[in-house]
Parts: C-alpha cells; structure tokens; sequence
C-alpha cells in the first residue's frame, strides 16, 4: 500500500512535471525566456476554480484554463513582439508581476489575500476524483498525454524551425521564416499546459491565493528547468523528482515553520548554484543556459 504522503508527492511532482516541459518548450526549444510562465500558471488555477465554483462542469473549466492562459500567452507575446534577450525577460518578469497584482487587488473576483477556499475535487462525467489515489492516476495520465504532445511538437518540422529560430533567428527571417509567428505558436502552446498544469494544482490543494503565483514559485519553476537542462524533456520530468524531494527531508529534520521556508528556498539556491557551476547544460540538457 503506497503511503498517503508519497502519494501527496507523487501528485505534486506530476504536476510540476506538467509546468516544467511546458516551460521548456518556449524557453529551451523557442529560446523565449518567459519569466512570466508562473503568472500563466495561477491563470489556470484562478480560471478553472472561479468557473467550477460557478456551475461549469470540470471538463470545461479545465479545457478553459489552458485556453485562457493561451490567450494572455498570445497577449504576452504581442506586446513584446521586438523585444529580445534580457529586455524581453525583464518584460515577461513584469507580466508576472502585474497578474499577482491583479490577483490581490481584484478581490470582488478572487478575494484577494484572502484567498479561494473549498475549491471542489475534479468532476468528471458524474465520477468524483475524491482520493488521493485517484487523483495521481489522473495527474499520471495527463502528464503522459501532456508530454507526449510536446514531444511530438518539437519532434515536428515545426519544433525543428523553433530551434533554428533559437540558434540564429535572423538567419531564419533571411531565409523567409514568419519568426513572430512561431513565438505566438510556441508560446500559445507552452501557455496551455501552464494553464491546464494550474487547474490540477488548484483543484488538488483546494486553496489557492496570490502568493502561491509569486517569486517563490517562480524559482522553483526556473530551478526545475535549469536542474533538468535546457531543451530536454527528459531533464524536465527527472527534474521535479529531485527539486520536490530534496527539500521535503527538511520535514524529518522537525525544523520550525519560521525556518523550514527559507532553508527550502537556500537548498533551491544551492542546487541551481551547483548546476551552474559544475553541469552548466543541467542534468540532460543539450545547450549551455547564456
């Protein structure tokens, strides 16, 4: 019988799998560093929790939450069409920013710092996820049908062009390539399983405020992807594994509450810090993070 808490684990490392291929797939395949991918990701929660609380069916707020976050991808990437490198990340980091802001000002809507209560365990077609144990068969299914569909994507004359427009996108234009639609393409894409990878989390924590989209998660979604390597998928689903349950032995080591949070976010810092120093390319990746 598989504990409760490995099962616990097992869930949050399904979905952050999830997150972490789909950020990769903009950020090491597009070579579009968007900071603002956590943002994307509360989108999702906040979109499918709002309508479930409000009588639509899961089936349809989970599909809308990865919609949604695809459609402020798109917004994303219209309103930072020329801009590149660092320029653009400092944009994409302010993205972020603005949607926390929207989180915890708008709270007619999402109540603020008050956070969303009770959200409701996944409906689908009358069956109720209601375990634990059912909700990781679900979450298992839908990472393999969530990587298996970047995978395809950038197995795809399509992901090939998405590369060459990382290695050299004006040579790509020369040779007559629309690059600006490949960044709405890819980001749309990335965008979606943010979106969708925020419904599960929402819907399996049952509580969800501002502050669960904000600078620490953002880390930890960087950290998954530098750990796991640029532009490989297999260091994206390895990755959670380790980055999820390095800091979770903090909890034998029967630390107080006050410390536990920054000893979590300092083992984040030396794990990405070792990466850097010793396997710049992370644990599988294939190109250098410049």
């Amino acid at each position: 019988m598989i504990s409760p808490y490995v099962i616990h684990l097992l869930i949050l490392i399904g979905i952050y799998v999830i997150l972490s291929v789909s950020l990769n797939l903009a950020l090491g395949y597009a070579g579009l560093l968007n900071l603002g991918h956590v943002a994307l990701f509360g989108i999702g929660a906040y979109t499918s929790t709002l309508l479930t609380m409000n009588g639509v069916p899961f089936v349809i707020s989970f599909l809308l939450a990865g919609l949604t976050a695809s459609f402020f991808g798109f917004l994303l990437i219209l309103a930072t069409r020329k801009l590149q490198g660092d320029y653009y990340a400092l944009a994409t980091l302010g993205f972020a920013f603005v949607v926390y802001s929207l989180f915890l000002n708008l709270t007619d809507l999402t109540r603020g710092p008050l956070g969303i209560p009770g959200i409701p365990k996944p409906n689908l077609f009358g069956f109720v996820i209601g375990s634990n144990l059912q909700y990781l068969l679900f979450v298992a299914v839908l990472v393999l049908v969530s990587v298996y569909s970047i995978r395809t994507v950038v197995e795809s004359p399509f992901g090939r062009l998405l590369e060459a427009m990382r290695d050299d996108e004006l040579g790509l234009r020369v040779l007559g390539k629309n690059t600006k639609m490949l960044k709405y393409k890819s980001m749309m894409i990335s965008a979606f399983f943010a979106g969708i990878s925020g419904s599960l989390f929402a819907h399996y924590i049952s509580f969800i405020d501002p502050s669960t989209f904000y600078i620490n998660e953002l880390i930890l979604i960087i950290t998954i992807v530098i750990v796991g390597g640029i532009a490989s998928l297999k260091g994206s689903i390895v990755a959670p594994f380790v980055i999820i349950l390095i800091p979770e032995a903090l909890r034998f080591l029967s630390l107080p509450s006050s410390i536990l949070g920054p000893a979590r976010q300092i083992i984040y810092a030396l794990v990405l810090l070792f990466i850097l120093m010793y396997k710049p390319r992370g644990l599988y990746g294939k190109i250098d993070l410049e």
